[in-house]
């Protein structure tokens, strides 16, 4: 017997735009895709509502809720999860928490990929890249974690990336390029969208959902200390 279509709400807050998706299995049933640095906080419960009346769906009838834990900004981050852990909470559905790199690196298939190494990059500001390198195996999926998640300062990059063939996108590879970084490396920068694409997303928790219990939030992912200080120029605390 086949399993049973999973009908999931994906939200991306984290980078530089505002993505939400809701899935029934391999059907899109609503989406958008809204670029943007600033707003999330009034954009996203909007439309989540818009997308839900559009996908005719309520929030119970919902198996599964996805969100990107990061790495990203702090303020973006804490919005999509936010709004990701309420809705999980109220609707009692599993929260299933996937990071910005991976969505990034799922967003190449494996035909463009090849035996190449992706690397997503994202811009840390402070002269920093978030980066992780990712390859698809025989039997490709979604391409599989090689290196961990990490920020680097850009002069060092080089110093977390093995010397083969890589494919670079997201919107730190151009600095990674720029820098130098990179100079000894035989490398590609893939031309397609810097930002996490809920409809990945939703696939990539797919595909976790057995793991995942009810009333069991996802952590974000943040690599480093916050720009933000304390007075007297204590930093704010943070998980990683």
């Amino acid at each position: 017997m086949a399993a049973k279509a999973m009908k999931i709400l994906a939200i991306d807050t984290a980078l530089n735009a505002c993505s939400v998706a809701i899935t029934d299995g391999a059907e899109t049933r609503a989406f958008n895709h809204e670029i943007r640095s600033r707003g999330h906080a009034e954009t996203l419960l909007p439309l989540i509502r818009s997308l839900m009346s559009e996908a005719k769906l309520s929030f119970p009838d919902l198996d599964l809720v996805a969100v990107t834990v990061g790495p990203g900004t702090f303020t973006g981050l804490r919005i999509g999860l936010a709004a990701a852990r309420g809705i999980s909470l109220a609707a009692a559905k599993p929260c299933v928490g996937v990071t910005t790199l991976e969505s990034l690196a799922a967003s190449v298939d494996a035909r463009t990929a090849g035996p190449q190494i992706i690397v997503p990059a994202i811009d840390a500001r402070r002269q920093e890249v978030y980066l992780q390198s990712f390859k698809y195996d025989e039997e490709p999926h979604f391409p599989n974690a090689i290196s961990p998640p990490i920020a680097s300062p850009i002069t060092e990059a080089s110093d977390h990336i093995v010397n083969q063939p890589l494919l670079l996108l997201g919107n730190g590879a151009a600095l990674l390029e720029q820098s130098g970084a990179l100079k000894d490396y035989n490398f590609k920068i893939l031309d397609q969208e810097p930002n996490p694409d809920a409809r990945i997303i939703a696939k990539i928790a797919a595909s976790r959902a057995s793991t995942v219990k009810v009333g069991t939030p996802p952590a974000p992912l943040y690599l480093r200390s916050p720009d933000a200080k304390l007075p007297g120029g204590l930093e704010l605390p943070s998980k990683t």
